[in-house]
């Protein structure tokens, strides 16, 4: 969910170009298998600039080869520390020219969530993959539009749900799906943050929401790679003061509970003003425990299970979760394999994210379509 950290007038360049038509480019990206497949990074702000960005000198797969941004100065700055020519640096009035450049395989979005649809769009249409950051849309039916687009452009999609690469969250996955601490009856998942004023975030316009279109993701998400399954009920309780200036469109604090189909409840919270990053699966045996589960780094995982409370510690963890996700979607796109973490699992995420708003607008338990 990092973006580009600039005004919000600058964030809007572009949404005038709405959906516009474009040839597929011809290029093709899996001619050499040994070739690391390029990236071109779409806004430039703090989460692509510190956390994506230098993960690309762990990678075997892919590399850094293209820069989108609104801002000159950036385009110059990190364009000299990552050796990206000028002819690689583009404007987001020039970005649909990425279909002539044959050196981008792959078209990384991280942008506010508004822009997400537009951008997936606009660079499917232009022959390129695409990852975008998560939420992947502000609506069930933008990304819709992003599946569609992709799937018509022949071009895979996925979503950057890092979590699913981290070590110890993959560790938790398969423990709790093998019942490891007996069959999953229970899981808790939180995650907030004091949110500071003036950041995008807090705009709806941008955002699409407040805490749950942002930190809230994690919460939903580990519940649903947690418990394997989908869930079929939504109830939600929301929590805002509106005399807080930050919350003048997006809400603070959202309580809401998961039904799944094999009976397991799902509590979670999402929130702009406490501090927590955590879940635990309980099961008939004990739990497994994750807190932090899924900050950037520094996760810790205890068990308990037959009375006993242990850590749980790897002995090594590989690739991190950010090169893991790079790297993944390069392999798919080399192979013709469907990334873990397609367009799909986004759609399903936002299906729900709706089901939870609206469940706290009407006070009521909200039952899921299948999709």
């Amino acid at each position: 969910m990092g973006i580009e950290d600039t005004n919000r007038r600058e964030m809007l360049i572009g949404m005038g170009a709405g959906l516009v038509a474009l040839k597929t480019g011809t290029a093709s990206a899996q001619a050499d298998p040994a070739r690391k497949l390029g990236y071109a990074i779409v806004g430039l702000g703090s989460y692509a600039t510190r956390q994506i960005m230098p993960q690309f000198a762990n990678c075997k797969h892919s590399r850094l080869v293209a820069l989108v941004s609104g801002t000159p100065e950036k385009l110059a700055r990190y364009g000299a520390e990552y050796g990206i020519p000028a002819r690689n640096r583009y404007s987001y009035a020039s970005f649909d020219t990425i279909r002539d450049n044959p050196e981008i395989d792959i078209v990384y979005v991280v942008l506010p969530n508004s822009l997400h649809a537009e951008y997936v769009v606009r660079a499917a249409q232009a022959g390129k993959h695409v990852m975008c950051e998560k939420p992947m849309a502000t609506s069930v039916a933008e990304a819709r539009t992003m599946i569609g687009a992709c799937r018509k452009a022949k071009r895979l999609l996925m979503i950057g749900y890092r979590s699913r690469f981290e070590p110890y969250n993959r560790l938790a996955i398969e423990l709790a799906r093998s019942g490891h601490v007996g069959p999953t009856r229970i899981i808790t998942a939180e995650h907030g943050f004091d949110a500071k004023p003036g950041q995008w975030r807090l705009d709806r316009p941008l955002s699409g929401g407040g805490s749950l279109m942002d930190i809230g993701i994690y919460s939903l998400n580990a519940a649903r790679y947690l418990a394997g399954e989908e869930p079929v009920q939504v109830s939600a309780i929301e929590s805002t003061d509106r005399t807080d200036p930050r919350f003048r469109t997006v809400e603070d604090r959202i309580d809401f509970m998961l039904r799944f189909p094999s009976g397991v409840i799902a509590n979670c919270v999402s929130s702009y003003s406490s501090n927590h990053n955590g879940y635990r699966v309980i099961g008939t045996k004990g739990y497994i425990d994750m807190e932090p589960a899924t900050p950037y780094e520094g996760q810790r995982m205890m068990i308990r299970k037959d009375g006993q409370t242990t850590p749980r510690v790897l002995a090594s963890t590989g690739p991190n979760q950010f090169v893991g996700q790079l790297d993944h979607l390069s392999e798919c796109v080399k192979t013709g394999r469907t990334p873990i973490v397609p367009g799909e699992e986004g759609l399903a995420d936002m299906r729900v994210i709706e089901a939870i708003y609206r469940a706290a607008r009407e006070g009521r338990t909200v039952t899921l379509d299948a999709a």
